[in-house]
């Protein structure tokens, strides 16, 4: 569970603040957070910048591979210590430098999911997780993330190819669901709720309104 002091931290943060704005989405698997950042990206045009998790770097990319690689097992310590290595390199090489530049840094998946998937739902502990994140980042938090609320079976019924985590199934998907949901509400000024079971182009009008509310510096919410 989300502690005091994690909360504190949440709402606090702990770098300060640079020129640009840091956008996350955040959800359980096929909740459209890859399809919802590439239309922000689009309707920001050159100011944005969009990442994804893991991924972005030399080192993100080969960790991408092996998380994914739906027949090599991984346990869950193993796990969250490599989403943060491939974090850590994608908030030193490219996330920092672009949000001093004043841009609109746009990532698919953030600190979030690895509170949520390997904190809560493989029971890791947020607090712990949350810790380990803080130092491979050096604090780094974003200003406004997008969370897409979606039932795990209205998600699981969307096409799209599964990976290793996506194929332990509902069960899953389900406790990490539930984990974004206590995330959300214990930090409430930073985190942005949307309903996701919708067309795209009505999520994205809500989407695009809390990143306008947020560059104006107004509540997310």
């Amino acid at each position: 569970m989300l502690g005091h002091a994690t909360a504190t931290a949440f709402a606090a943060g702990t770098v300060a603040r640079v020129a640009g704005l840091f956008v996350t989405f955040e959800g359980i698997d096929r909740s459209g957070k890859t399809t919802q950042a590439r239309m922000l990206c689009e309707a920001l045009g050159d100011q944005a910048l969009a990442v994804r998790e893991p991924g972005g770097t030399a080192v993100g990319e080969r960790v991408r591979d092996l998380l994914k690689e739906p027949h090599v097992e991984i346990a869950p310590h193993a796990e969250a210590l490599l989403f943060a290595a491939a974090r850590s390199e994608l908030c030193r090489q490219v996330i920092r430098p672009a949000l001093e530049q004043g841009r609109v840094v746009i990532s698919d998946r953030f600190l979030d999911s690895s509170l949520a998937y390997q904190g809560e739902a493989r029971g890791l502990g947020v607090e712990e997780v949350f810790e380990m994140n803080r130092w491979a980042t050096d604090g780094l938090l974003p200003d406004l993330t997008i969370y897409l609320a979606i039932d795990p079976h209205a998600a699981a019924a969307r096409a799209g190819g599964g990976d290793r985590i996506e194929g332990e199934g509902l069960a899953l998907q389900g406790r990490v669901a539930r984990a974004y949901e206590r995330l959300a509400a214990a930090d409430a000024g930073r985190w942005r709720r949307i309903d996701a079971d919708r067309p795209a182009e009505e999520i994205h009008a809500e989407v695009l309104a809390a990143v306008e509310a947020a560059r104006a510096g107004a509540p997310a919410a």
